[in-house]
């Protein structure tokens, strides 16, 4: 039979080729056939592999891809990244935007029972979940020596993670590309769309599709988040206008580095007015460290009222906070040095604390083979945020970063919940100000369900910052309709 001139059979040839190729460039191996712990119909395709970035050491960054599940050939493609430094990205994903929600086992022991998470990012996003810097969640080297790092060796070697993963799934080359992240990620995001940039601009290939990035409740620069907590805490009514105007008359503004003993000291009795507080979500009960064998998501014995204080839509409870976002903005950093989350943990200043959901499905060896991750021999011990790196904060201000890749015509998202007390709303609001570009869409609410979701205010050069109206350092885990709807409105160029 002839059609159009053509035999059947070469038509059909000509017509199949084109989806045929759609998933011709995935690495063998790398397509995930079932995710133990969730009984169900996948809504999309995932794959999960490591990238080697080094072969001399065995640098090896680790990865989970989950295609879109509207249009993967055609929807943008998102790399999300969390902070710590030293936090997996498993974080974003089994707490926040991933593509299930995860119920803790109803034995010690068992499995995290996973449900379909209405609200991923996957129902309009190519999702690539990465652990980064190497030694971070799954990713490891064969030479200790790759754990020692910061934040420009980062955003180069994950810049190469971007560019063997798009020769790997070619594919997705031509569809829009965004990077995004929150936390400590407000410095991962800024440095690696730069690199990227850097690279488009050199000629490197493949020459990846790059548009934008998103923050969430960013660490930025030292002056601006540091000097942030105070008029938060103040503004949030946590402490009384007698010690604000104490610390105004003391400090003179400068509450990040402060030059008198009687600034410290009324700084002081702000720190120990705060004390108690959930620091990711001031209205959420506090847990800590030592009670975490008999956490509940809930409190029975507190009154109604306040069990009800930070309730979420998500169909299941908001975890108990977890650490390994952004540092404390008053931990101490010296000669540059991060701190690691399970330090800080230790020493107890991050308390309200608990990541047993990820940490019983990633240390499953089960698990680990179904997602194509290297057991715990070759690992170590999975951990959401590790003190196995040693991490120098070595980029400066975040701030000449966003304006450089702004002023080129890429398009940035700055959001914050605004009950977060790590990275305050108050720091990220004054920061995007600073910039110095012209408003172009003055404060204003923005709407999900006849119900203001939050505020934003829109500057010149595609600059956008948005508040998530009680939601803390991890919006989407708060306010998982909220985020996705912005996250959507913004990514389709729409009015949030």
């Amino acid at each position: 039979m002839v059609k159009n001139g053509l035999p059947l059979q070469l038509t059909l040839v000509c017509f199949l080729l084109p989806l045929l190729q759609l998933t011709k460039s995935a690495p063998d191996g790398a397509l995930i056939t079932r995710i133990p712990g969730f009984n169900g119909t996948l809504p999309s395709k995932h794959y999960a592999g490591y990238v080697t970035i080094d072969e001399t050491t065995g640098k090896k960054l680790y990865y989970y891809f989950v295609e879109s599940e509207r249009n993967p050939s055609k929807d943008p493609v998102v790399l999300w990244l969390n902070g710590g430094p030293g936090c997996s990205s498993f974080d974003g994903f089994v707490y926040e935007h991933g593509p299930f929600n995860f119920e803790l086992g109803k034995t010690s022991g068992s499995l995290p029972t996973l449900h379909l998470n209405p609200y991923t990012w996957s129902k309009v996003t190519n999702m690539i979940y990465l652990d980064s810097p190497s030694g971070v969640g799954l990713s490891y080297s064969d030479n200790e020596t790759d754990y020692v790092t910061g934040d420009l060796k980062t955003a180069s070697d994950s810049h190469t993670f971007l560019l063997k993963w798009f020769e790997l799934y070619k594919e997705f080359l031509p569809n829009p590309f965004f990077i995004a992240g929150e936390s400590y990620a407000g410095v991962y995001v800024p440095t690696l769309s730069y690199e990227v940039v850097t690279g488009i601009d050199a000629a490197v290939k493949p020459v990846l599709n790059f548009k934008g990035y998103i923050v969430g409740n960013g660490v930025t620069d030292d002056e601006f988040d540091g000097n942030a907590l105070v008029p938060f805490v103040h503004g949030m009514g946590l402490i009384s206008d007698t010690l604000y105007e104490e610390v105004i008359a003391e400090c003179h503004g400068n509450y990040y580095d402060p030059d008198s003993s009687t600034c410290e000291n009324n700084l002081a009795k702000v720190d120990a007015e705060i004390a108690g507080l959930n620091i990711y979500d001031i209205l959420e009960p506090c847990y800590h460290a030592k009670e975490s064998s008999t956490i509940m998501h809930v409190n029975p014995k507190l009154p109604l009222s306040f069990r009800k204080l930070g309730e979420t839509e998500r169909p299941l409870p908001v975890r108990t906070r977890m650490f390994g976002r952004a540092w404390p903005l008053r931990a101490p950093v010296r000669d540059g040095i991060v701190p690691t989350w399970p330090q800080l943990l230790q020493s107890g200043s991050v308390p309200c604390t608990d990541d047993r959901v990820a940490t019983a499905w990633l240390s499953s060896p089960e698990v680990r083979k179904a997602i194509h991750a290297e057991q715990e021999a070759v690992t170590g011990p999975f951990e959401l945020c590790t003190d196995k790196i040693t991490f120098t904060h070595d980029s400066g201000s975040m701030i000449k970063y966003h304006k450089n890749l702004t002023s080129r015509g890429y398009r940035a998202l700055i959001f914050s919940g605004d009950h977060d007390m790590c990275v305050p709303f108050t720091g990220s609001e004054a920061w995007t100000r600073s910039v110095g570009y012209k408003i172009i869409d003055e404060w204003r609410p923005w709407i999900v369900n006849e119900q203001v979701a939050g505020y934003i205010q829109g500057y010149d050069y595609n600059l956008t910052f948005l508040t998530i109206k009680g939601a803390g350092h991890t919006v989407p885990e708060y306010k998982p309709q909220e985020a996705l709807a912005f996250y959507t409105r913004w990514l389709e160029g729409k009015s949030i």
